[in-house]
Order: C-alpha cells, then sequence, then structure tokens
C-alpha cells in the first residue's frame, strides 16, 4: 500500500486543485467583468449566432490590459480590455475581433476550455508524483525530468486544441458569411499587438503552433471550402 501513496496523494491533489482552480477562476472573472456592448460587434455575433441557430452569444469584457481572448470552464466568452482598445483604435478590425470569439467558442464547443482546467490539475499530479517517485531514485534530478515530461504533455495538448479551435472558428466564419480572411489578417498583426508596456502575449502565442503554421492550415480548409469554378 505504501508503495501506491504517492500516486494516490497525486490523485487527491489534482482533485483539490481542479475545485479551487475553477472557484478562483471563477471569482476573478465575476469581479473583474462586464458584459460587451458595441453594436458593430453585435451585428457579426448575430450572423454567427444565426449560422449556430442560437439566440445570441454573450461576449464579455474581462477587464486587464494584455490583449487576449479566453474561455472560462462555464462556457463564457472574454475579450480583455487591453484588445477591445485596439479595436477602437482601429488596430484591429470588427472582424478580427468576431474571428477571436468564434476562436474561443470552439474551445467551448469542444470541450477545451473544461478540460484545459482538468489537464492542468493532472499535470500538476503527475508532476507531483514523478518527482515523489523519481527522488527516491535520482535524488536532485527528479524534478528537472518531471518538469520536462509534464512541459512536453502540455505543450502537445494546447497545440492540438489551438489547430482545432481554429478550424472551428473557420467553418463558422466562413457559414456567417465573414469568411477565413479575417483570421489570417489578426494572426499577421499578433507580433505587433503583443508589443507593449505589460510584455504580456496571447494565450494563443503561449506554447501554441506557429502563426505561420496556423495561416497555411486556414488556407487549406479554405481552398477546400472554396468553389471551383
Amino acid at each position: 500500500m505504501l508503495k501506491f501513496s504517492p500516486i494516490l496523494l497525486a490523485i487527491l491533489y489534482a482533485l483539490a486543485m481542479y475545485r479551487f482552480s475553477a472557484w478562483r477562476t471563477g471569482k476573478e472573472l465575476d469581479s473583474k467583468s462586464t458584459e460587451l456592448a458595441d453594436p458593430k460587434l453585435k451585428k457579426l455575433t448575430d450572423r454567427m449566432a444565426a449560422s449556430l441557430e442560437i439566440d445570441r452569444i454573450r461576449v464579455n469584457i474581462y477587464e486587464i490590459d494584455p490583449v487576449n481572448g479566453l474561455a472560462a470552464p462555464d462556457g463564457r466568452i472574454f475579450i480583455t480590455r487591453g484588445f477591445y482598445r485596439k479595436y477602437q483604435n482601429n488596430e484591429v478590425s470588427a472582424e478580427e475581433i468576431a474571428s477571436v470569439i468564434a476562436h474561443e467558442m470552439g474551445h467551448v464547443a469542444l470541450g477545451h476550455s473544461k478540460r484545459r482546467m482538468i489537464d492542468f490539475s493532472g499535470q500538476n499530479a503527475l508532476r507531483t508524483a514523478m518527482i515523489m517517485v523519481l527522488n527516491r531514485f535520482l535524488p536532485g534530478v527528479g524534478v528537472l525530468v518531471a518538469n520536462a515530461v509534464t512541459s512536453l504533455l502540455a505543450s502537445k495538448l494546447s497545440r492540438s486544441d489551438e489547430y482545432e479551435a481554429d478550424a472551428y472558428a473557420a467553418a463558422l466564419l466562413t457559414k456567417a458569411g465573414i469568411g477565413v480572411e479575417p483570421q489570417k489578417s489578426l494572426f499577421h498583426k499578433l507580433d505587433a499587438l503583443t508589443k507593449s508596456h505589460s510584455g504580456a502575449a496571447p494565450a494563443w502565442l503561449l506554447s501554441h503552433p506557429k502563426t505561420a503554421e496556423r495561416i497555411a492550415a486556414l488556407e487549406v480548409l479554405e481552398a477546400r471550402w472554396t468553389p471551383t469554378r
């Protein structure tokens, strides 16, 4: 029984971390967000909602400066105040903001946002268990090995999720008559958009596929969906 104790402890730790992370995330978003009210953006989200045969798409403004979009585990969609300012300053278009909203909707629809929090808790549990086991045989080295393995796992999961969310957004934008071009044009702007005093990069740039690869994947989809004459 004793030899299984690190695994049992890791599982209990993962469950506790998941519940705490979900509670903390919800409280943070509740206290720092309001519903977005922008007529131009609403016209675009209404077109996407009609394509999905739902009444509306609610988008919230998250009151932080970094340029970002995110999908909460409870299914809510957020655009940061910093990103919205870029739109207000005409640095990004309404269609480009809509492409981010569609991307985050993809994370929700495909179960990524909820799974990511579970994955995060699970990765912490795996890291803890590996450290406890490996340190018995490789004192001082176990931490390095555990960190490397879990980081590699997280990166692989993140990249897969981003490609899937990109494809979902491309399909939704195409069906809504907005098209894939706003996604591609926004990707070209990302480097400039993230050069701010905060130094914070959007979530989609952290352990995510390279921009050129994402654009290439979108162009494959675009070519597949474009009628041949």
